[in-house]
């Protein structure tokens, strides 16, 4: 497929399977709830200053946006998908969270002004363009000097337990659902395990991407790399998420993602790698 055709059939799929879906009797008091339950949400709502400007690039249903205006940022998501921003922006007005706003915005051809954020996330959207790094330079020019850049992506090795089970459910004609950790927890609604079976086993389009391969990424557009979750040293911890980690060497690189082949299958191989944009003078 072209360019052209891939962009098309992702936005016809969110369009359909608007992403994550929201369970039923979710309120900010449940988002920052479910939120305590994970180091990972908790240190971001700790570290991220009130009043930092945000944009949340691909933020689906917004709900990580919604969360990151809930510490009083200033908070833009943007998507293609305008039935995802409808729930977006109907979780918005209904609890008058009004430091947040939604647009029907492309990663290629945005409206912003260069160095407009402080902060700025993209979770499990490059993956699923046609030009995963064309993306990422196109987000680092948003950046201030000093800012961050947090990117989500599908990990080549920690995804290959996953495509075992997509094969496998693609033989069956979906069957043996329970093979998939998140499918088997009962403490889920079924729309939103239905909307998850689709964005990770149906998805029209999608790439997988190596540390080392984001790693230059950053060494190419002037990023500094800061941390990676899960961590990319060995023995390492996650103390902070905005604090620089040591980036390790091409061979810790390889064993530790190793054994996301073991540990990560359960999320889909995902794994995020935080950077902070060079100040030149």
């Amino acid at each position: 497929m072209n360019k052209t055709q891939i962009q098309k059939e992702i936005k016809e799929f969110y369009e359909k399977y608007s992403f994550p879906e929201y369970e039923k009797g979710d309120s900010p008091t449940s988002l920052m709830a479910k939120a305590e339950k994970g180091i990972y949400a908790q240190m971001l709502d700790t570290e991220i200053p009130s009043g930092s400007k945000i944009l949340d690039a691909g933020c689906g249903t917004g709900q990580l946006a919604i969360f990151l205006a809930l510490g009083n940022r200033y908070v833009t998501g943007i998507d293609l998908s305008h039935h995802s921003l409808e729930k977006a922006n109907n979780f918005k007005n209904r609890f008058k969270i009004n430091n947040v706003v939604f647009e029907n915005q492309d990663i290629f051809n945005n409206t912003f002004q260069p160095k407009s954020f402080d902060y700025v996330f993209c979770n499990g959207v490059l993956h699923h363009t046609p030009d995963p790094y064309g993306g990422f330079k196109k987000l680092v020019e948003l950046i201030k000097p000093d800012g961050y850049i947090i990117i989500g992506l599908y990990n080549t090795y920690g995804r290959l337990l996953h495509n075992l089970r997509k094969f496998i459910f693609k033989i069956t004609g979906d069957r043996f659902l329970f093979l998939d950790y998140y499918m088997r927890q009962g403490d889920i609604d079924l729309s939103k395990k239905q909307v998850w079976f689709a964005d990770q086993y149906k998805n029209p389009h999608e790439s997988t991407h190596t540390v080392e391969e984001v790693l230059q990424w950053f060494d190419k557009n002037d990023i500094s790399f800061i941390n990676a979750i899960p961590t990319i040293e060995i023995f390492g911890k996650m103390d902070s998420i905005f604090k620089q980690h040591s980036r390790g060497t091409k061979l810790t690189h390889f064993l530790i993602q190793l054994s996301w082949v073991f540990t990560k299958h359960r999320e889909g191989g995902f794994f995020i790698i935080i950077g902070q944009k060079l100040h030149k003078v």
